[in-house]
């Protein structure tokens, strides 16, 4: 026992050293020199001051602006009155300290790109870092310093609406996907006049809210927080993300923006963050709701002693809950102003090292990379929305549709709305860019083919009033394109849905569209998985879109014709009922697995354990093969790399691109592990008949895991590498790890 405190004192003084070290050279930079200078000069209230972010453009917001009482601004997109209240922060206020501007470019400023669960399914990290990038040169071109994004919340659960903003359900993907979204906002530098910071939302476990509904209690172990939910933020963080986001969610008892566990333990001792914590929207005043704080000054006290940095709004009625209450706490010394010191100097730090104080005003006139033209904005959104699209269903070879097709009818409430395209989170849009898939498609035929429109029914509602004529006229045509789905309102913030069917009618006009005997392709649009079993068991083509913004119209047409191949591979597991919710690739084997042949096994009893649609599937137009799967060594060390290789050969007659995806197993460890893991993935374009060799290399980390003393450790042992096109169809080899 005297061995074992001996030692733990041995490792905390290290750290305590290595730490010391740490401030103590960093404080000898010319920004920390800075920082302390500035900080010295400022009095408590000035301090205070840039810990707040206000909401919009107001006379009292300008007030306490002018007394030093404001940071940062949000929801002001408006250059010239974001140089106005600059000018005043800069030339007008004692110190001069600069604003750092904030807004939502969740998936795009002016130009629109799919919703980032939408990207996700690109499985193609480089184009949405290209994405990021855009949307960071038109922000900045309008005055933004500061973008709330990526939303890195891994989600499990479809009926949460805010499944729609993040990258799906696996920690591998989003983490993937997180850091392309950071390296396109921030650039190589923030000091770079194109870059913008970005904010990794919403720290943390947001996505796992019991129920699916916004806003409620997560309760997971902490293996799962490690595991799952907090690697896309530890990704984000080691790409150099400026900000991160306290969440509204509580976590295990403890509400996120006040978690000293979460916001200061592992963000800033375990993972060395030094930018900083913006809370959501007055989720720090919100802790008297959740009645772990009795009043506002408890709740600034709490967040503050936490580790979050920057009030966003506080309290929709005073404006703030850092201001006043963070003075009259250090004047009652139930807190040090050294706590606030740090968290200015965080926020300072940030400002600085975006170069506001050199260059606090925004203007579209730069020094280093010309504006983007527009032509090369609009062929970056086609392509993603292009690589987005997933075909679920493509029963005789229904598609692609054969361009001189003489009569087409479109149906649907969302075949030609521009829109309802755009998906939740738009930021400044234009909205007479927006293809809708009715124009997409008349664009695309010939001019002999006639193309027909009805709406047949609203998205909600009990309106039947078009499904008889869209019925009329589909018996006359050659092939209905059907577009059914979901609002952009019905995902997003505040938008859980307790079912997943689709709303409204469009169910049975789907059914009575079908039973005309014309061939029917259904092209879906939502921002969530929805159970569609009858569409999946009944319609020969079905193709989800999900919000693909400004190049729907044009992406989806070309998916269907046959001009693009589609590749997408979902993010996320199609359930087939709300029941099997939630559901996920990576569950774990149970003591008893399922075995159709016994009563006694994980299952139900009335629906298959099997989702509608699993992990990573997608269709294309051609066929992959894959085979000769090999390991090499076959039997390693701890600490080597091996290499896993397999063939992928295109036996259809069109060429295509194929996401080759590996998993591995390990198959007995000291804790329970997941069935499979994602641990990487290729994008690989193949003629057809053309044979091709990939190679994917595991590092050891990724064999890692916590064990029961919430340790990060590797075992030896017997490991699965499997390899496929999805999560389930895959072909398998093995390897032992040896000590």
């Amino acid at each position: 026992m005297k061995q074992v405190k001996q030692l733990l004192l041995e490792i905390l003084l290290f750290i305590l050293i290595v730490l010391i070290q740490t401030q103590l050279l960093a404080q000898s930079s010319p920004e920390e020199k800075f920082l302390d200078s500035l900080i010295s000069k400022m009095t408590l209230q000035e301090k205070i001051g840039q810990l707040v972010q206000w909401n919009g453009s107001n006379p009292e917001g300008e007030k306490r602006l002018r007394n030093g009482g404001i940071g940062s601004f949000l929801n002001i997109r408006n250059r010239d009155e974001i140089n106005r209240l600059q000018k005043i922060a800069v030339e007008e206020t004692r110190l001069g300290i600069p604003l750092i501007i904030g807004n939502d470019v969740i998936h795009g400023y002016h130009t629109t790109f799919p919703i980032p669960l939408a990207s996700a399914a690109s499985w193609n990290p480089e184009l949405v870092k290209k994405a990021a990038r855009i949307a960071a040169y038109e922000a900045i071109e309008n005055g933004t310093h500061w973008t709330f994004a990526p939303m890195v919340d891994i989600a499990r659960d479809p009926r949460w609406g805010r499944i729609a903003e993040g990258f799906g359900e696996d920690p591998w993907l989003g983490s993937m996907m997180a850091k392309a979204s950071v390296e396109g906002f921030q650039g190589e530098n923030l000091a770079d006049e194109r870059s913008i910071a970005a904010c990794a939302k919403h720290y943390v476990a947001y996505g796992a809210a019991i129920a699916g509904m916004d806003y409620n209690t997560v309760d997971i172990s902490e293996r799962t927080l490690r595991e799952v939910y907090l690697p896309p933020f530890h990704a984000a963080i080691n790409a150099g993300i400026a900000t991160l986001m306290s969440a509204f969610n509580d976590l295990n008892g403890i509400p996120a923006s006040s978690n000293y566990f979460t916001l200061t333990q592992i963000l800033r001792h375990e993972w060395g963050f030094d930018g900083f914590v913006v809370s959501d929207y007055n989720s720090i005043g919100e802790l008297v709701y959740h009645r772990v704080a009795a009043d506002k000054s408890q709740a600034a006290l709490e967040a503050i002693r936490a580790g979050v940095d920057m009030d966003l709004v506080g309290d929709t009625i005073t404006g703030n809950v850092y201001s006043p209450n963070l003075e009259r706490l250090v004047n009652k010394k139930e807190i040090s102003e050294e706590i606030i010191n740090e968290s200015v100097r965080r926020v300072l730090r940030i400002k600085y090292r975006l170069g506001l104080f050199q260059n606090p005003y925004s203007t579209n006139q730069y020094s280093g990379e010309e504006t983007l033209p527009d032509a090369e904005k609009k062929r970056i959104a086609l392509q993603l929305a292009r690589e987005s699209i997933v075909l679920l269903k493509n029963e005789n070879n229904i598609l692609p549709l054969k361009k001189d097709v003489k009569s087409i009818v479109v149906i649907g409430p969302l075949a030609n709305n521009r829109d309802e395209m755009l998906g939740t989170w738009t930021c400044e849009p234009v909205i007479n860019n927006v293809v809708t898939i009715l124009e997409g498609i008349r664009w695309k035929v010939p001019a002999g083919t006639k193309v027909h429109y009805v709406k047949g029914c609203e998205i909600t509602g009990n309106g039947r009033n078009e499904i008889d004529k869209a019925v009329r006229v589909a018996k006359d045509m050659d092939v209905v394109v059907l577009v059914v789905g979901e609002s952009k309102s019905m995902s997003g913030e505040a938008a859980s849905r307790a079912e997943l069917d689709l709303p409204g009618v469009q169910q049975e006009l789907v059914q009575k569209i079908h039973a005309t005997g014309t061939p029917v392709v259904v092209v879906l649009i939502n921002g969530r998985p929805l159970t569609v079993n009858w569409i999946s068991e009944n319609i020969p083509g079905v193709v989800e879109a999900w919000f693909l913004g400004d190049q729907a119209g044009n992406a989806v047409a070309d998916v269907l014709f046959g001009d693009y191949n589609p590749s997408g591979k979902l993010p996320v597991t199609f359930p087939r009922s709300v029941g099997q919710i939630p559901i996920y690739y990576s569950h774990k084997s149970t003591g008893r697995p399922f075995n159709p042949h016994n009563k006694f096994t994980t299952k139900y009893i009335d629906s298959p354990v099997t989702p509608l649609y699993p992990f990573g599937y997608g269709l294309s137009y051609t066929k992959f093969v894959y085979s000769n799967v090999k390991v090499n060594p076959s039997q390693t060390h701890l600490n080597e790399n091996i290499i896993v290789s397999v063939d992928i050969t295109n036996s259809g007659r069109m060429e295509g691109s194929e996401v080759a995806q590996l998993y591995l197993r390990d198959r007995v460890a000291s804790v329970t592990r997941p069935l499979k893991e994602l641990k990487g993935f290729q994008k690989t374009e193949l003629k057809p008949g053309e044979i091709r060799t990939i190679a994917f290399t595991i590092i050891p980390d990724m064999l890692s895991f916590y064990n029961i003393n919430m340790k990060k450790i590797i075992e030896p042992g017997m490991f699965d590498v499997m390899v496929g096109g999805n999560s389930e169809d895959v072909i398998s080899a093995s390897f032992e790890l040896v000590q």
